[in-house]
C-alpha cells in the first residue's frame, strides 16, 4: 500500500482523554475513532492489526477441532428466562422491543442460543463431541467504559461452546482449549498466566482467566515465578506442565493456603485477554437437553465455553509491547510487514529504487506501506515508530546509488544496511519463521 493513497490520520499531539498506552497510542496511529463511550469506528490501521489477530484464532481453533459458525447479534429474550438467567447481567445487558413489541436483547454472550441451535439438531451421542464457535459482536452497557478498546461497550470476542457425553470427556476438552489458548496468545508474541478465577455469571465449577503480565492492568493475578521464566524464554513447559502452575486471581488467592513458597511467588497486574469455564449441565439442564446416550436412556450433555477479548488483544499487545516513541508490533499481527520511506520523494534515483523494493517485497508475498509523500524525514521516520511496523526500510540518494537499504529492526533498534535482494529475502524468511513459530 501506497501511504498518499492510504487513509491513516495520525495525530500530532496526545489525546487528553486516553489514560493509558494502549489508548493513546491507538488515538495517535489513526487506529480507531470513538463514536461514543466505549464505541469506536475501526480505521483502516486498526482494522489491519483486528483482522490478524482473528485470523490467528480461527487458525488454531479450527486446528484443535473447532467448528465455525456465525449467530446473530441480537437474541429473544425467551431463551434467557428459560435458562434462569435473564437478570442476571442486570443494567450491563441491553434490552429492546422491536415494532413488533417482541422483546429482544442485544448479545453479551451466547450460552443460550448456541444450547438452543443445539438441541435443535443434536440427538444422539454418536453426534458428539461438538464444539461450535464464532467471532462476533458483542455489547455489554459498562457503567464507566475506559481504556479505549480495552474496556469498551461494544466489543469483538471469540465464543465457543463444547457439548461431550460425560464430566470426564468434558474435562479433557476443557484442557485442549487451555493449551489452544497458550498457543493462540504465543503466537501473538504474548505469554500469558492462566490463573484461577470466579465464574461469575457464566457459572460453572472450573474457570481460568488467561492474564497479560502488565502495570495497566485492571486484576491482580498472583503466579508461580516459572511463568517469568517462561516469558523471558529461559523456560519451555508443555501445556500440561503449565496447568500444574500455581496462579491465582486475588479472589482466588489465599495466602495461607498458597502451595508454593513465598519466594517462588509474583505478583503483579494483569490483563484478562481470554477465560475458559467448564459449565457441567447448567445450561442444558435448565433449558431441557439430552441426547441419546449408548444404551439407548436419555443423557443431558456437558458444556464449556470458552471466550477471547479479540478486539481487547489490540489493546493488550500494545500495553505489552511499546516504547516511548510507540507501538512495536509483533510481526504476526502487524498491519504491515514493513514500511518503506523514500527520504527524497521527488528524486529521480530514489523514486525507482522505491518502487523496485515495493514490488519486490510485495513478489514475496509480503504487504509494505510506503511512505511516498513529500514530508521531512524526521516526520516520516517518527511516524514509522508510532505505527510500530517491525521493519523500517530507508532509501535516500546515497542508498539510491550504492543499490542499499537501511534496514531498522523496530523492536531493537538495530540497524544495518543490504541490498534489495537481501532485504527481500530477509524479511521474507524472518517473516514466516515468527508467524509460524
Amino acid at each position: 500500500m501506497r501511504l498518499s493513497q492510504y487513509f491513516l490520520p495520525l495525530l500530532k499531539e496526545e489525546p487528553k482523554e486516553a489514560q493509558i498506552v494502549s489508548h493513546r497510542s491507538m488515538l495517535r496511529a489513526g487506529m480507531v475513532h470513538q463514536e461514543a463511550a466505549g464505541i469506536y469506528t475501526w480505521l483502516p490501521l486498526g482494522l489491519a492489526v483486528l483482522r490478524n489477530i482473528e485470523a490467528i484464532v480461527v487458525d488454531e481453533l479450527n486446528k484443535a477441532g473447532c467448528v465455525q459458525l456465525l449467530m446473530p447479534t441480537l437474541q429473544p429474550t425467551d431463551l434467557w428466562k428459560e435458562s434462569g438467567r435473564y437478570d442476571a447481567l442486570g443494567k450491563e445487558m441491553l434490552r429492546f422491543n422491536d415494532r413488533a413489541d417482541r422483546e429482544l436483547l442485544y448479545s453479551p454472550t451466547n450460552e443460550e442460543m448456541i444450547v438452543s441451535n443445539f438441541r435443535s439438531y443434536v440427538k444422539s451421542y454418536k453426534q458428539l463431541p461438538l464444539n461450535l464457535y464464532q467471532v462476533q459482536w458483542k455489547f455489554r452497557d459498562e457503567v464507566r467504559p475506559r481504556f479505549g478498546v480495552m474496556r469498551g461497550r461494544e466489543f469483538l470476542m471469540k465464543d465457543a461452546y463444547s457439548f461431550n457425553l460425560t464430566a470426564d470427556d468434558a474435562k479433557e476438552e476443557y484442557a485442549k482449549m487451555y493449551d489452544t489458548y497458550h498457543r493462540i496468545f504465543a503466537r501473538m508474541g504474548l505469554v500469558t498466566v492462566a490463573v484461577n478465577a470466579d465464574s461469575g455469571a457464566i457459572g460453572g465449577s472450573l474457570s481460568h482467566e488467561f492474564q497479560v503480565i502488565a502495570d495497566t492492568g485492571e486484576s491482580a493475578v498472583f503466579y508461580d515465578a516459572k511463568f517469568d521464566e517462561i516469558r523471558e524464554g529461559k523456560l519451555k513447559l508443555s501445556g500440561e506442565e503449565m496447568r500444574a502452575l500455581y496462579a491465582a486471581a486475588d479472589e482466588q488467592h489465599k495466602p495461607g493456603e498458597c502451595p508454593i513458597p513465598a519466594e517462588q511467588l509474583r505478583e503483579a497486574r494483569g490483563i484478562e485477554v481470554g477465560h475458559v469455564f467448564y459449565l457441567g449441565n447448567k445450561y442444558t439442564t435448565a433449558m431441557g437437553v439430552t441426547v441419546a446416550g449408548p444404551d439407548g436412556t436419555n443423557v443431558t450433555p456437558e458444556m464449556g465455553c470458552y471466550g477471547i477479548g479479540v478486539s481487547r488483544l489490540v489493546g493488550a499487545i500494545i500495553e505489552a509491547s511499546h516504547d516511548s516513541a510507540g507501538i512495536i508490533w509483533p510481526e504476526s499481527v502487524s498491519p504491515f510487514d514493513a514500511g518503506i520511506i523514500n527520504l527524497r520523494t521527488g528524486d529521480a534515483a530514489c523514486d525507482a529504487a522505491c518502487e523496485k523494493l515495493y514490488l519486490a517485497l510485495k513478489e514475496k508475498g509480503l504487504n509494505p506501506l510506503y511512505d511516498d509523500t513529500d514530508k521531512r524525514a524526521g516526520e516520516k521516520f517518527a511516524n514509522m515508530d508510532l505505527i510500530g511496523l517491525p521493519w523500517h526500510l530507508t532509501i535516500g540518494p546515497r542508498g539510491a546509488a550504492e543499490g542499499k537499504v537501511e534496514v531498522k529492526y523496530r523492536r531493537t533498534g538495530e540497524k544495518f544496511e543490504l541490498s534489495t535482494d537481501e532485504v527481500t529475502a530477509k524479511i521474507a524468511d524472518n517473516y514466516r519463521a515468527k508467524v509460524t513459530a
